[in-house]
């Protein structure tokens, strides 16, 4: 009997590396760092930040355009009846109106406006280097969730197989077992026991099965594919242990974490803003110049002109306007402050729980290697003595459900302890 039993189990193992082979045929080969990126590539997450960082950076030009002469050119024809001819109601206005045809052009320049328009470029200048802190926080989120994606999608492989080479293994039993029945040397009890383990597999098999393919639309979610795919996800060999000083991964998260970046680009935005709003209260100076040709006018009107002059803005009563739009800055200001120092917090308190998360699925990761270890033994055991006739049915279906779950327990707890390596690297900032 024991040697009938070795014979089962030695020919169960080949069965589900066939198995696996075919579940796999046609899939492409798949690395994690292959997957990041696609996903890079292809996600139109990423695509959109990028699209909206670009458009940020044409608003410092919009601004700093003001620097620059505006020419206008211009075309005027007018008809009147006689020479004498007078608006008489309407506003005010010049009430004198010539026949005539004329064309010319009119330059503006800004002379100064005491730092409104340098302030507000500078502001556009940091916000457009904020949003592309967003678009770095948007890769660096793309990137962890295809990672958590690619370990799930490995765990759920991994369950997989333990799912079927369990059914196998009790299917195995349940002939063995049926074989020893039909001989007198086992009665119909130990049979129902065997069949009931072999359900209880099948059911684990049908879960796993389940498991498996959600999570390879999450992976090809992530991936940004518009379909699911298959993929021969490659194993990636388990991180080294991990650090043991906290403060210093606070400091680097501070330091390298975009969303942190951004808050302080934030501040200096709205503080360059605040500046700019404060001189609106001060004059703006503007040289103008224009001249043109009147190939058809009156006579007594020269055919060409030339003009040139100064134009000083002063800003007295505006119904408060500039002061309400100052004090608006600078409540912004301040609230971008007060924001910035809640992402630090929220950043060193990810860190916090991340290290938490990473020492103890590092934890669980030896526990369930010696929970395994101890399974396997117990199995042996009760498989032993159930072939001696020393054991019962129950004794040996209870190894075999411990080890199942020992197994099951490895697996996750190991690409749990991968998943957190890569959530504690991503709350870092390190890329």
């Amino acid at each position: 009997m024991r040697k009938f039993q070795r014979l089962s189990f030695r020919l169960a193992v080949p069965g589900a590396l066939l198995a696996g082979a075919s579940m796999l045929c046609g899939a492409d080969r798949l690395t994690l760092k292959e997957a990041q990126e696609q996903a890079l590539k292809n996600h139109p997450r990423l695509l959109a930040a990028a699209a909206r960082q670009e458009a940020s950076q044409f608003v410092p030009k919009e601004i700093r355009s003001r620097y620059f002469p505006v020419v206008s050119g211009s075309v005027t024809g007018a008809g009147a009846p006689g020479d004498n001819s007078r608006i008489l109601a309407g506003g005010l206005n010049n009430p004198l109106v010539l026949s005539r045809f004329a064309f010319g052009a009119t330059v503006s320049q800004l002379v100064a406006d005491f730092g409104h328009t340098s302030h507000l470029a500078k502001s556009a200048d940091l916000s457009a280097r904020s949003q592309g802190q967003v678009t770095e926080t948007t890769r660096a989120q793309i990137v962890i969730n295809v990672t958590r994606a690619f370990f799930e999608a490995l765990r759920a492989q991994a369950v997989l197989e333990v799912a079927q080479e369990t059914v196998r293994t009790r299917q195995l039993v349940v002939n063995q077992v049926e074989t020893l029945a039909r001989n007198k040397l086992k009665s119909e009890l130990d049979v129902s026991f065997a069949r009931v383990n072999l359900d209880e597999a099948k059911l684990l098999l049908s879960s796993a099965e389940n498991d498996a393919s959600s999570a390879a639309a999450q992976l090809s979610a992530a991936l940004g594919l518009d379909a699911p795919a298959a993929h021969d996800l490659v194993d990636e060999q388990a991180p080294a242990e991990l650090p043991a000083s906290e403060s210093t991964m606070i400091a680097d998260a501070l330091k390298n974490r975009p969303e942190a970046q951004q808050a302080r680009f934030d501040v200096q935005a709205a503080e360059e803003f605040t500046r700019s709003e404060r001189a609106l209260r001060y004059p703006t100076i503007r040289g103008v110049v224009t001249s043109g040709y009147s190939p058809a006018r009156v006579d007594r009107l020269d055919d060409h002109w030339v003009a040139g002059g100064v134009n000083i803005d002063l800003p007295f009563l505006n119904g408060g306007l500039f002061a309400a739009r100052e004090a608006e800055a600078g409540a912004r200001h301040r609230a971008a402050r007060e924001q910035m120092r809640d992402v630090e917090t929220q950043i060193a308190r990810d860190v916090r729980v991340a290290y938490l998360g990473a020492v103890n699925a590092y934890q669980r990761l030896q526990l369930t290697a010696q929970l395994l270890e101890q399974a396997s033994k117990a199995l042996n055991l009760a498989q032993a003595r159930y072939d001696l006739g020393l054991g019962t049915i129950v004794e040996l279906t209870q190894a075999q459900l411990n080890v199942t779950r020992a197994q099951i327990a490895q697996t996750g707890a190991r690409f749990e302890f991968q998943s957190q390596r890569a959530t504690l690297n991503f709350e870092r900032g390190i890329r």
